[in-house]
């Protein structure tokens, strides 16, 4: 059996320089995701009957979910939640109860991918009839008991949301 031959060459540094410089530069060419943050509200009611209704809205892409919106420049995620819940629905006097959850996801708008941050709180509305502001783009307003709301909503996201937000209602009541 022959012996075995090795064969050792020496690579210039400026070849592996060359490398790591064409792998950075695909790197930065590559989009990152934009980060965008929202805040929107969970708003439950007792009704005359006793019973806790939740509302939904319905958007113009016919799906079902909660008010929300973008943050204005150094506003805080709960009052942009409650201004937002008052432009979509018109419903005034909110009581604030707490952070429900920020939930997250990813999606493409215009060629662009979008990491979409949403901190949701829960609120109270003891009186007045939402209405849907068609030039924010919502087509309905209707109040659900949880079980009913549950089964409207339209994203998994947004009904982990609402089953937190009936969490928390139902302590708020023990309490």
């Amino acid at each position: 059996m022959p012996p075995a031959v090795i064969l050792l060459f020496r690579v210039p540094r400026s070849a592996f320089r060359a490398l790591m410089t064409r792998r950075r530069s695909k790197r930065r060419k590559s989009p990152r995701a934009h980060r965008e943050t929202s805040a929107g509200g969970v708003v439950f009611r007792r009704g005359p009957d006793g019973q806790v209704r939740f509302l939904l809205i319905r958007d113009s892409y016919k799906n079902w979910g909660f008010p929300k919106g973008h943050l204005e420049s150094g506003e805080p995620p709960a009052e942009a939640a409650r201004r937002e819940v008052g432009e979509e629905t018109g419903l005034e006097e909110l009581i604030l109860h707490g952070p429900i959850k920020v939930i997250d996801w990813y999606f493409r708008f215009r060629g662009k991918t979008i990491h979409k941050f949403c901190h949701f709180f829960l609120f109270e509305s003891r009186h007045g009839e939402p209405v849907p502001e068609e030039a924010e783009g919502i087509t309905a307003c209707v109040w659900h008991p949880l079980a009913e709301a549950r089964q409207n909503v339209s994203y998994d996201n947004a009904r982990d949301v609402l089953l937190q937000a009936g969490e928390m209602q139902q302590a708020l009541v023990q309490t």
